[in-house]
């Protein structure tokens, strides 16, 4: 009996086999080049992160005799700050009127970076002798610590008798609040549910603190533009003006075509 003649793949095949196993080599070759030049990248940025922070820290450093001789300036205009505030869109949604009243005391607002910039900071409240409290300075501090987990603490509130305005109304009493639902300002203060979204800090300290005076400014600037919309409106009266005189001028050309009907009979 014959021996069965032994079958052999297609040299074809074995081709596109050898073409697979050398793309995919390729392709694995390529993405650990990849890696190494992503961790290098990685590198700089964390080189970059480091010298970004140095300069920050200089900075800072180079501002507060600014900062200082800002707030000694300040202080020469009354009012200044419960000003800036009811001027500030979102810190004035958070004021109602005994907060206004409180803050007319209200003398000095000072933030101060922590010394390396990333682990935190503090925001410094002073006030005159006042009808509300008996502590001269409030101050909130934000921290966070080495695990990156954020927390704040706070000057407790040292309220004179029958005017603790955090205890006024208990309509959202058993509920969590909102910095936009909180019946006073200074529940802020005793409000460390969440530090790391804490909005009202941020605003202060990277939005009004920067330059208060430009909110302290917005009234008297709103009242001299005469406040928004003013040229939109009187393009708008200019417009119905217009759509009125229209109909007016059509109804003229149809009694003129009556006339010349007339005319002709």
């Amino acid at each position: 009996m014959a021996t069965p003649a032994k079958v052999t793949k297609p040299e074809g095949k074995n081709n596109h086999d050898a073409a697979d196993e050398q793309a995919d080599k390729e392709q694995q070759e390529a993405i650990e080049q990849i890696d190494e030049v992503q961790n290098e990248i990685d590198k700089l940025n964390e080189n970059a992160s480091e010298e970004i922070l140095k300069v920050e820290q200089k900075y800072n450093t180079l501002r507060q005799p600014y900062f200082k001789k800002r707030s000694d300036l300040i202080a020469k205009i009354p009012n200044f700050w419960v000003t800036a505030f009811v001027n500030h869109p979102q810190v004035s949604a958070l004021l109602n009127e005994d907060d206004e009243e409180a803050l007319q005391y209200l003398t000095k607002v000072e933030v101060q970076e922590f010394e390396d910039i990333k682990s935190g900071y503090r925001i410094n409240f002073y006030f005159d002798t006042n009808p509300y409290f008996s502590n001269e300075m409030l101050t909130k501090e934000f921290h966070l610590n080495d695990t990156g987990d954020p927390s704040s603490q706070s000057t407790p509130i040292k309220w004179k008798e029958g005017k603790d305005l955090t205890k006024k109304g208990s309509a959202t009493k058993g509920k969590k609040r909102t910095h936009e639902d909180q019946e006073s300002f200074f529940s802020w203060f005793s409000d460390h549910g969440d530090a790391g979204a804490d909005e009202l800090g941020e605003v202060i300290k990277d939005d009004i603190w920067p330059n208060p005076l430009q909110y302290y400014l917005a009234s008297e600037i709103d009242e001299e533009t005469g406040g928004d919309g003013g040229e939109a409106d009187d393009l708008d009266d200019e417009g119905n003006y217009e759509d009125e005189e229209e109909p007016d001028e059509e109804g003229e050309e149809e009694g003129e075509g009556e006339e010349d009907e007339e005319e002709e009979g």
